[in-house]
């Protein structure tokens, strides 16, 4: 008759054995997971940055005649990337960026069906994770209620550009298009005092490395935004 305790002294290795080799098994999904989120991440950020630096070469250096068929163009490759990087904020982020770029080129009523596209990417960003790209949901969201027309012929609304707009400044205080699009709005506003602040918030933002163009062309536009200011003051 077997002894029960050496039998159990047996099966120890064997269950040791079991434990260390399921162990193994449960890292190496971890670590094959962590891999495929961290190339996914990575592919997005490449395909992302890839949409930005050609929307800066439009916006900043082309001639205003010739923007609106570059973004209609441009268009077409953030539908892919939204296309490759699905429930991603970042691309749907970008994708609206362009879209309203594009109906800020073209111009006129036919620009609304644009603006609303734009409108629903970011909306959606929002959904998925209001973090993203340091909430720059919330800022380009705000820009779009500011510069779109009111009822009844657009869906523009002050209030809510404020409030999206100082959401987009909590999560980016420093940042400079969180300040400058604050800024903006507020001289639309006629708060002069409130929009210099901002603006010149915006000129003391740190630098992008990867967005060298962006920030120059930002800050011709805040320092063009704070000679209206200026001029507006004289009068």
């Amino acid at each position: 008759m077997n002894n029960p305790s050496q039998s159990l002294v047996s099966q120890r290795p064997l269950t040791q054995r079991f434990n260390q080799r399921f162990t193994a098994i449960c890292l190496s999904a971890c670590c094959a997971t962590l891999l495929l989120a961290g190339a996914a991440h990575a592919a997005v950020e490449e395909d992302v940055a890839k949409l930005q630096q050609s929307w800066e070469h439009i916006k900043y250096q082309m001639p205003a005649a010739n923007q609106e068929k570059e973004y209609e163009q441009l268009m077409k490759n953030a539908d892919q990337v939204v296309e490759q990087n699905p429930g991603k904020a970042e691309a749907l982020i970008w994708h609206g960026i362009i879209e309203a770029s594009y109906a800020g080129a073209k111009g006129g009523l036919g620009a609304l069906s644009l603006a609303k596209g734009a409108r629903a990417d970011f909306e959606k960003a929002l959904d998925i994770n209001p973090d993203a790209l340091k909430g720059s949901a919330y800022t380009s969201l705000g820009s779009l209620y500011y510069q779109v027309p009111g009822w009844p012929i657009g869906f523009g609304d002050n209030k809510k550009a404020a409030t999206m707009l100082k959401k987009g400044l909590a999560l980016n205080p420093d940042g400079i298009d969180s300040n400058y699009f604050y800024g903006d709005f507020l001289f639309r506003s006629g708060d002069l005092d409130g929009a210099e602040a901002a603006l010149k918030k915006a000129l003391q933002a740190p630098p992008r490395p990867t967005r060298k163009l962006a920030d120059e062309g930002r800050r011709g536009e805040i320092n063009a935004l704070l000679e209206k200011i200026a001029a507006k003051r004289k009068q």
